[in-house]
């Protein structure tokens, strides 16, 4: 899969002396639905904003489609789409005219029917001519995707696209990105919605300190990097937990009957073993044993976590 997006190198330091890119560099593939996760403060909205030209870099270089963003800025930035996480709209305007509006700001020639069809998608065409006051939080989110999609851009950034949006309307929103992938839309998102990143990525990275950390699939990284817990129901309940399972760094429910055990995949000896005969000797009685595959969420601070360790010996 050829690259749409290609970032090498780049910098950027505020006035303030605060640098919130250090020689950052990331490719994105054509077509796919790429996360991107960090604490506040990592630099994902400054980076997106930069790759949108909205704010200027001090070093490096970054391409859309083979076009350079500051050479070639209008064509680049044509290719283009945003979502920010700010709701600022025009309060007074209908949703068919602000949308039609944007359209026209890239220098687009009137085409009514893709507008129709995009605010079809979007479940926005009922309301067309509502005025943007009047329309909910989430409806707003929907006619940003739209102004964002107005000039059928190649690449669509979404900046926090579910924030302060509920669970159902969020779930929405996930088959509509899903829905602009199968339509060879690019989609990088950023989100601290864990889930949603595992839910519609194809992959995943990890931004701290304005360096990219790390980048790989979803579906491996959470193979390789991992952990899996062992649940243990026990048929009675413990007051505490035995001294000779200290060893194995064991957590205890409230209700004092599951142990939990966290173990490595890839190790050589994951333990289970001597913990399951060290349980048996000591005459406790097993209820139900069940295995969990550790989520995207504890993959992902633990990589920040050592990720700002590096930097505080550094």
């Amino acid at each position: 899969m050829s690259e749409i997006l290609k970032i090498s190198n780049v910098s950027k330091v505020y006035n303030n002396k605060f640098q919130a890119l250090n020689k950052l560099s990331l490719k994105i593939k054509k077509g796919e639905i790429f996360a991107l996760l960090g604490p506040n403060g990592a630099g994902k909205s400054t980076l997106i904003n930069t790759v949108c030209g909205i704010l200027n870099f001090d070093e490096g270089s970054i391409t859309v489609d083979e076009l350079d963003i500051k050479t070639q800025y209008r064509k680049a930035r044509s290719l283009i789409g945003i979502v920010p996480q700010e709701l600022n709209l025009e309060a007074f305007e209908t949703i068919w005219d602000n949308v039609n509006y944007s359209r026209g700001l890239y220098g687009k020639p009137p085409n009514h029917s893709y507008i129709e069809k995009l605010l079809k998608e979007l479940s926005l065409w009922e309301k067309k001519d509502n005025k943007l006051r009047e329309l909910s939080g989430g409806m707003k989110r929907r006619v940003l995707i739209a102004k964002a999609l107005s000039h059928e851009p190649k690449v669509l950034f979404l900046d926090e696209p579910t924030a302060s949006v509920d669970v159902e309307l969020r779930k929405d929103m996930w088959e509509v990105v899903k829905r602009l992938k199968q339509e060879g839309v690019t989609i990088i998102l950023t989100t601290h919605y864990i889930e949603e990143a595992e839910e519609i990525a194809d992959r995943v990275g990890i931004i701290n300190n304005g360096r990219i950390i790390l980048v790989d699939e979803k579906e491996s990284l959470i193979k390789k990097l991992g952990q899996k817990i062992l649940k243990i129901e026990l048929a009675e309940t413990i007051d505490k937990i035995p001294s000779n399972l200290g060893i194995f760094n064991l957590e205890i429910n409230s209700d004092k009957n599951i142990l939990t055990y966290i173990y490595d995949t890839k190790g050589e000896n994951t333990g289970i073993t001597s913990l399951l005969s060290e349980i048996k000797a000591l005459g406790m009685q097993l209820k139900d044993i069940s295995t969990e595959q550790s989520s995207l969420e504890s993959i992902f601070l633990n990589l920040v976590k050592e990720s700002e360790n590096e930097l505080a010996r550094s």
